[in-house]
C-alpha cells in the first residue's frame, strides 16, 4: 500500500482505513506520487535483477498502482495484489498496465509456486501485525504470507519490502516470521541518522545468502529529500506516469540515474561522457 502520513493503529483494517477519500489523495497528491515512485524505484534497485531482461515481478500492497507504473517504465511485468477495493479502483481508472488482484495477504498470496522473478511492497506489511479480530494472530498471518510469498517465487529470487514498523519488537516479529519461511536476508536502513528521509527495507532471498545491499548514506540525502514540487501544466499528451516522475524516459536524465543506480548495486558501468544519452541519427 502507498506511503501515508497516519500509522495504521489509527486507522483500523486497512480495507476500510483505505477508502474512497483516501484512494483520491494517491491519484491527486503530487507528493504522495513522488515519494511513492522513490520507494518504488529504491525497492527496485535492491532487487538487483538482470540489466536489461524484463522480469515478472509480484506488487503485494500495490494500492492505486503507482509503484507498478514505476515498475512497467523499467520494461517490467507485473501483478498487483490489495486489500482496499477503493484502491484498486482508482489503479483501473488510471488505466495501469499490470495486472490487479483483491486480496488479504494475511491469508496467503494464490498463485502457483515458482511464478514471479521477484517481489516489492510498499509500505504494506506491517498492517500483518495488527489484530483487528479476535481470529486475527499476527504471527500466524505473518508466517503463512512468508511461506506462501516463498512458494511463489523462483528460487534464487528476491523480495523486497518497505515498511514502516512501530518499533523494535515489531520488526524482530516480521523477520523471525520470513527467517522460518526459509527466507535469509536482512533489513537495509536507508538514511538511519534522519528522522524525515529514514526508510526500512526488508530484504529477502528465496535461495542461498548473497551480499547484502548498502543502504544510502547521509551524503546523498538531499537527493531524497521529500519535497513537494510545483505542477507544470502543458498542451503535450505527456504519458502520465513519465510525467509524475519528472523524468522523460531515454532522455540524458534518465539515462544517467539508470547508470547511478548500476553503479550503487557494484556493477560494471561505462563512464559518463558528453555523448551519454545522446540519439544517434539512424545508419543506412
Amino acid at each position: 500500500m502507498a506511503f501515508r502520513g497516519r500509522r495504521p493503529e489509527h486507522g483500523g483494517p486497512p480495507e476500510l482505513f483505505y477508502d474512497k477519500n483516501e484512494a483520491r489523495k494517491y491519484v491527486r497528491n503530487s507528493r504522495m506520487i513522488d515519494v511513492q515512485t522513490k520507494m518504488a524505484g529504491r525497492a527496485l534497485e535492491l532487487l538487483c535483477l538482470p540489466e536489461g531482461q524484463p522480469c515478472y515481478l509480484l506488487d503485494i500492497g500495490c494500492g492505486s498502482g503507482l509503484s507498478g507504473d514505476y515498475l512497467s517504465d523499467e520494461g517490467h511485468y507485473w501483478v498487483g495484489i490489495d486489500i482496499s477495493p477503493a484502491m484498486l479502483d482508482a489503479a483501473l481508472d488510471r488505466d495501469t498496465e499490470g495486472d490487479l488482484l483483491l486480496g488479504d495477504m494475511g491469508q496467503g498470496i494464490p498463485f502457483k509456486p515458482g511464478s514471479f522473478d521477484g517481489c516489492i511492497s510498499i509500505s504494506a506489511i506491517q498492517w500483518l501485525c495488527n489484530a483487528n479480530k479476535k481470529s486475527d494472530i499476527p504471527a500466524k498471518r505473518l508466517y503463512c504470507f512468508f511461506s506462501s510469498l516463498y512458494s511463489v517465487l523462483v528460487r534464487g529470487a528476491r523480495a523486497v519490502l518497505q515498511l514502516y514498523p512501530e518499533n523494535s519488537e515489531q520488526l524482530e516479529l516480521i523477520t523471525i516470521q520470513a527467517t522460518k519461511a526459509g527466507f535469509t536476508g536482512g533489513v537495509v536502513v536507508d538514511f538511519p541518522n534522519s528522522a524525515k528521509a529514514k526508510k526500512f527495507y526488508l530484504c529477502l532471498f528465496s535461495g542461498p545468502s548473497t551480499f547484502m545491499p548498502k543502504p544510502l548514506n547521509e551524503s546523498n540525502e538531499s537527493n531524497e529529500e521529500e519535497e513537494v514540487q510545483e505542477s507544470v501544466f502543458t498542451r503535450e499528451r505527456i504519458p502520465y506516469r513519465i510525467a509524475c516522475r519528472g523524468v522523460v524516459r531515454k532522455s540524458r536524465e534518465w539515462v544517467l540515474e539508470k547508470k547511478e543506480r548500476r553503479r550503487r548495486q557494484g556493477k560494471e558501468v561505462r563512464p559518463d561522457t558528453q555523448y551519454t544519452g545522446r540519439k544517434r541519427k539512424p545508419r543506412f
